[in-house]
């Protein structure tokens, strides 16, 4: 996970991603669209994104082509999905909350737990004392 963040937090090689989503790309044709990148700027972000797993070369004579793994972002779904769930249910929690006036919703069929009577109580603050 740390290398497939560290091959997107460049913006280059998101750059990269974009050209490659919906074709297959040599070395050459990437570092012209590119433009004022050189050529051996163009190999080592294609080599960066291509240890993280994100593309894929195929050799063909003297050219690379490029092409995006689809499973390569896989993991960082994963972990997004999972963040994004663990959100919306504190959210949800926090939304029924604030429906129930701060009160913890009960489930279905779950008693009320009865108060403790204020001699209870007060002997219970004695006892801490």
């Amino acid at each position: 996970m740390d290398q497939l963040l560290h091959a997107l937090a460049a913006p280059r090689r998101r750059e990269i991603l974009r050209l490659l989503r919906r074709r297959e790309r040599s070395a050459g044709e990437i570092h012209r669209a590119l433009g004022e990148l050189t050529f051996g700027a163009v190999s080592q972000h294609l080599g960066v994104l291509e240890q993280a797993g994100l593309v894929s070369a195929r050799r063909e004579g003297r050219s690379r082509f490029y092409a995006t793994r689809d499973q390569g972002l896989q993991p960082l779904r994963e972990w997004l999905d999972e963040m994004w769930t663990d959100a919306l249910s504190l959210l949800k929690q926090q939304a029924e909350a604030e429906e129930t006036g701060g009160r913890p919703q009960r489930a279905p069929g779950e008693r009320r737990r009865p108060r403790a009577s204020r001699r209870t109580f007060a002997r219970t603050q004695r006892r801490r004392r």
